[in-house]
Parts: C-alpha cells; sequence; structure tokens
C-alpha cells in the first residue's frame, strides 16, 4: 500500500446449545515482528475431552511456531503448510493415548508487514475476504456437500440444510493427511476485511449478509452480533460458535511508523 494503515480486529466464541466447548480461536500478534498478525480458528471433534484436545492442539502448535517464524526470510504459505502437519501428527499421537479419536478443522491466516496475506484451511471451518460489501473470495469446505456444489448437484443453499452437512471429507486428526488448502492475497488494502470462523457461525448466514455485518459494524460490533443473530437463529439448536473479524483501515494521521500500527483483539 501506498499510504500506512491499521489493523482492527476482534474474536468472539459462544458455547452455543452445547454442553461443552470444542471451539477454539485465537489472534496472535507475533512478539518481534510489529504488523505480523496470525489468526486461528480451530473446531475439534470427538467427544467432550477429544474434541476440545484436539483444537487444543492446533492452537498451541500455531503458537509454538509463529514465534519461530520470520516474515522477512521464511516462505508464509510453506509455514502455514508445516503448522497444519505438525497440529496434525500432534492430534493423532494424542489419539494413541485416549479413548476418543479427536479430530479438528483449522481455518488460519497470516497478515505480514507488507500488507500481504496468505490463508490455509482444513474442514469446513471457513475465511471470506470481502472488500466493504462484496466478497472478493472464501475458502471451500472439505466437505461432502461441498462436493455435491462444486459438480452442480446441490445449491449453496441447499447444502446448508442437506442432512449431511457435517459429514467432512478431511480434517486434521484422520488417518489420512489433512486436504489442506492455501491461498494468498499479494496486497490488501484499506476498507478489506478478514472472517475466519467455524460452521457454528457460517451456518446461517449468505456470504451477502456476512459482508453487510462486517462493512456496516467495527469488528467487535459484528463479532458479537453476529454471534447473537447465529444463536438466535438456531432456535436452541446450535453448534459452538466461534470467529474472528480483522478489517484494514486507513490512519487519521500518518505517521512513520511500521506500516501497521494499530492492533485490537478480543471482543
Amino acid at each position: 500500500m501506498d499510504k500506512p494503515f491499521r489493523i482492527m480486529a476482534a474474536t468472539g466464541t459462544h458455547r452455543g446449545d452445547r454442553d461443552y466447548q470444542q471451539d477454539r480461536v485465537e489472534l496472535l500478534s507475533h512478539p518481534r515482528v510489529i504488523g505480523c498478525v496470525l489468526a486461528i480458528v480451530a473446531d475439534g471433534m470427538g467427544g467432550r475431552s477429544g474434541g476440545r484436545k484436539a483444537s487444543d492442539q492446533v492452537l498451541m502448535t500455531a503458537s509454538q511456531l509463529f514465534e519461530r517464524y520470520d516474515p522477512r526470510t521464511d516462505n508464509t504459505p510453506v509455514f502455514l503448510q508445516n503448522l497444519v502437519q505438525e497440529a496434525h501428527l500432534v492430534i493423532r499421537l494424542t489419539a494413541i493415548s485416549a479413548e476418543q479419536e479427536p479430530h479438528s478443522t483449522i481455518a488460519a491466516f497470516i497478515i505480514n508487514p507488507e500488507g500481504d496475506c496468505h490463508w490455509i484451511h482444513a474442514g469446513d471451518s471457513r475465511i471470506y475476504h470481502f472488500r466493504r460489501k462484496k466478497l472478493l473470495h472464501r475458502t471451500r469446505d472439505h466437505s461432502y456437500v461441498q462436493a455435491l456444489v462444486d459438480r452442480g448437484e446441490l445449491t449453496e443453499e441447499q447444502a446448508r440444510d442437506h442432512p449431511h452437512s457435517n459429514i467432512l471429507l478431511g480434517c486434521l486428526g484422520m488417518d489420512a493427511d489433512p486436504p489442506a488448502t492455501c491461498y494468498s492475497i499479494p496486497q490488501l488494502a484499506v476498507g478489506e476485511t478478514l472472517l475466519a470462523c467455524s460452521d457454528g457461525v457460517w451456518h446461517y448466514f449468505t456470504s451477502k449478509e456476512l459482508a453487510a455485518a462486517t462493512a456496516s459494524l467495527t469488528p467487535r460490533e459484528a463479532s458479537e452480533y453476529l454471534i447473537q443473530e447465529a444463536r438466535e437463529r438456531a432456535e436452541g439448536g446450535g453448534d459452538n460458535l466461534s470467529l474472528v473479524v480483522v478489517r484494514i483501515e486507513a490512519l487519521v494521521e500518518e505517521r512513520k511508523a511500521a506500516r501497521f500500527s494499530g492492533f485490537e483483539a478480543k471482543a
């Protein structure tokens, strides 16, 4: 970007109507590099303790690797692929000593100080890239119903209410390697927003609704609104919910500091 800008961000999480919380969400600021952030959503599966163990392992692995990450020298897509593989192996090792079979999705993105963004996902937790109220790109779920949509057998609307919408074709912790998919944005721009969320959130909204909410509200307001509205639309049958909203905003006053000079986290 030609002018400095800042990152405004918030996270949100709710147990929904489940007896326990298996989702994990985190927004990490790099310990040494200003303007470098990592966002992660992990939706754990495999019973009360199994699912939470899996999502905990994703967050722990991400935090440990991010501390060693250097955006000036490391290849970001390769770093994200290694993150997924290491988290997958740790979950598989956890399963050896557990009665459950822990699994987890992952949706993670890194924003580097120069404004480039890279993401990776496995499972049905999603990442959306909006420019104000316009959807630029989103992840495609590694799920049975997404495969039907891709083949033209279902519409996106039909897929949301399909009886097998919860069947995943791949995620972390399964016998096979996770089908992790990467995507890169060469340069983020002022007015653009990234939303990462579990299926407990996106299941109840169209892309247009998500774009409108993230464009018209602050990240904190958007996270609160989306969770509250999803809870109401679930009508007592909602899943765990987790999300992170990151918006690129212009600085009111240009400063000589780093290109990314503001960071607000945790709704």
